[in-house]
């Protein structure tokens, strides 16, 4: 279990738990089968159901073991498999919906053993086996054939061989890690990256409306992209401006490259890039309400404890998913989440050129570049070691952000009294409303 895994499973779950309200949205939970390591559950949905549920979170542990941590996982399905289980044991299972207010409560606590699944579901589960075991050697059988027949197998081998060396040498970080999607560091190649994981976007279907801000490559501006056979949809369109150098394209470029690779709800979706004219542009979706800090500011008081968490709890999906990637983000903070209509929040910001902060003294500068020290681990300051654990570390401060509606971290204390404070064990103490359970969370990190 990784480190944001851990945190999220074990401290911010446990937090929701202390604040969630409202009736359970789950109906009756069944035991569909069981494995000796798997169980299979599914639910109905409760009369007058909501059209706002998200997801549906399920929470089981050993039964024997209550005290020593639980597990979860996530379904947008009325069902799920839980697998990794224990042969001949008891597990207890609760099922709870996620709107965008929130977690609801769970529903009542439910006892499943593994390994009583019953002849009938073994004979489905073999018979399953058998199908794609015969599926599976028939079409390798048409498959061996047809390149014997044809002549080709030698040079479809060689082909392929060509392709993966020419992969392996541009992007040398790729982790070989079967069934898991890993993230690719494009600095190999930024141009050849950008071609690889993002779409190219005719310039005609962009509409720009209205300068929204601007960053330090060029201006972000609001719009909306025509999509073929469907309605306009808004969009943010960042520009780069003119006379740039080529490493300035590249970083610009480079930023596209790395969302492409992303696909969370809670991670800011990429459209698209302009990367044949001028302007060169990067187009994502339109988050409505801009960034976390300055929407709690201009909503200070305004949200429930359970409004506040479920906004928390939105950002570390995103930076569990991230995390999973192999991805260290190295910059988050409030400022760099966005926040849409339904209050849903997405991580953003990947860009290596990154405007820190509006303040006079916005970053630490080491050897290595800027660092925003509010937001920073200690380890990352003084070693420069950027890791799951700093993001982790980051995560806890925009925790604060989030309860104190926007506040500045440590107010306005000089980074180097922020530094001293902290390697003297100083913390941020508890904002005013915040839940004490929901702190302390936070203290462990």
């Amino acid at each position: 279990m990784s480190i944001w895994e851990y945190f999220y499973t074990m401290h911010l779950t446990q937090a929701c738990e202390c604040v969630s309200a409202g009736p359970s949205l789950v109906g009756v939970v069944r035991k569909d089968w069981a494995s000796d390591n798997s169980i299979a559950l599914s639910w109905t949905e409760v009369e007058q159901q909501p059209n706002d549920i998200l997801d549906y979170e399920i929470k089981y542990y050993a039964k024997e073991q209550e005290q020593s941590g639980y597990s979860s996982t996530r379904t947008k399905a009325l069902s799920v498999v839980v697998t990794g289980l224990k042969p001949s044991t008891v597990y207890v299972f609760h099922v709870r919906a996620r709107t965008a207010a929130g977690f609801t409560a769970y529903s009542n606590k439910l006892d499943f053993s593994t390994g009583d699944s019953g002849v009938a579901a073994d004979q489905g589960q073999v018979l399953v086996v058998v199908t794609a075991a015969v599926g599976g050697f028939s079409l390798l059988v048409i498959l061996t054939l047809f390149f014997l027949i044809t002549g080709r197998c030698q040079s479809f081998i060689k082909a392929k061989r060509k392709s993966d060396d020419k992969r392996r040498d541009r992007f040398q970080n790729v982790l070989p890690v079967p069934g898991i999607k890993t993230y690719v560091d494009p600095d190999e190649d930024p141009t050849q990256a950008v071609h690889q994981f993002t779409t190219e976007i005719d310039p005609s279907r962009i509409r720009i409306e209205r300068v929204i801000g601007a960053g330090e490559l060029g201006e972000v501006c609001s719009g909306r992209l025509r999509t073929p056979g469907e309605k306009d949809i808004p969009v943010a369109i960042k520009t780069l401006k003119g006379g740039y150098a080529e490493r300035q394209r590249r970083d610009f470029l480079r930023e596209a490259s790395i969302m492409g690779q992303f696909d969370h709800p809670n991670i800011v979706r990429l459209e698209g890039v302009v990367t044949k004219s001028t302007p060169v542009m990067i187009v994502v979706e339109y988050m409505e309400n801009g960034s976390l800090d300055s929407f709690l500011r201009h909503h200070d008081g305004h949200f429930t404890v359970v409004q506040l968490v479920g906004m928390l709890h939105g950002v570390a999906s995103g930076m569990t998913y991230l995390s999973d990637m192999g991805y260290v983000h190295r910059d988050l903070s409030a400022r760099n989440v966005l926040v849409d209509e339904g209050l849903v929040c997405k991580v953003s910001d990947f860009s290596p050129s990154r405007v820190l902060e509006d303040h006079p003294e916005p970053a630490f500068n080491t050897m290595g570049g800027k660092i925003p020290i509010r937001w920073t681990a200690p380890e990352a300051i003084t070693y420069r070691k950027f890791s799951s654990a700093s993001d982790v570390w980051s995560y806890g401060i925009v925790m604060w952000e989030v309860m104190s509606y926007g506040e500045r971290p440590y107010w306005e204390m000089s980074n180097q009294d922020v530094i001293l404070s902290i390697e003297e064990g100083y913390r941020l103490p508890v904002p005013m409303g915040c839940p004490v359970a929901l702190y302390y969370r936070r203290s462990c990190l």
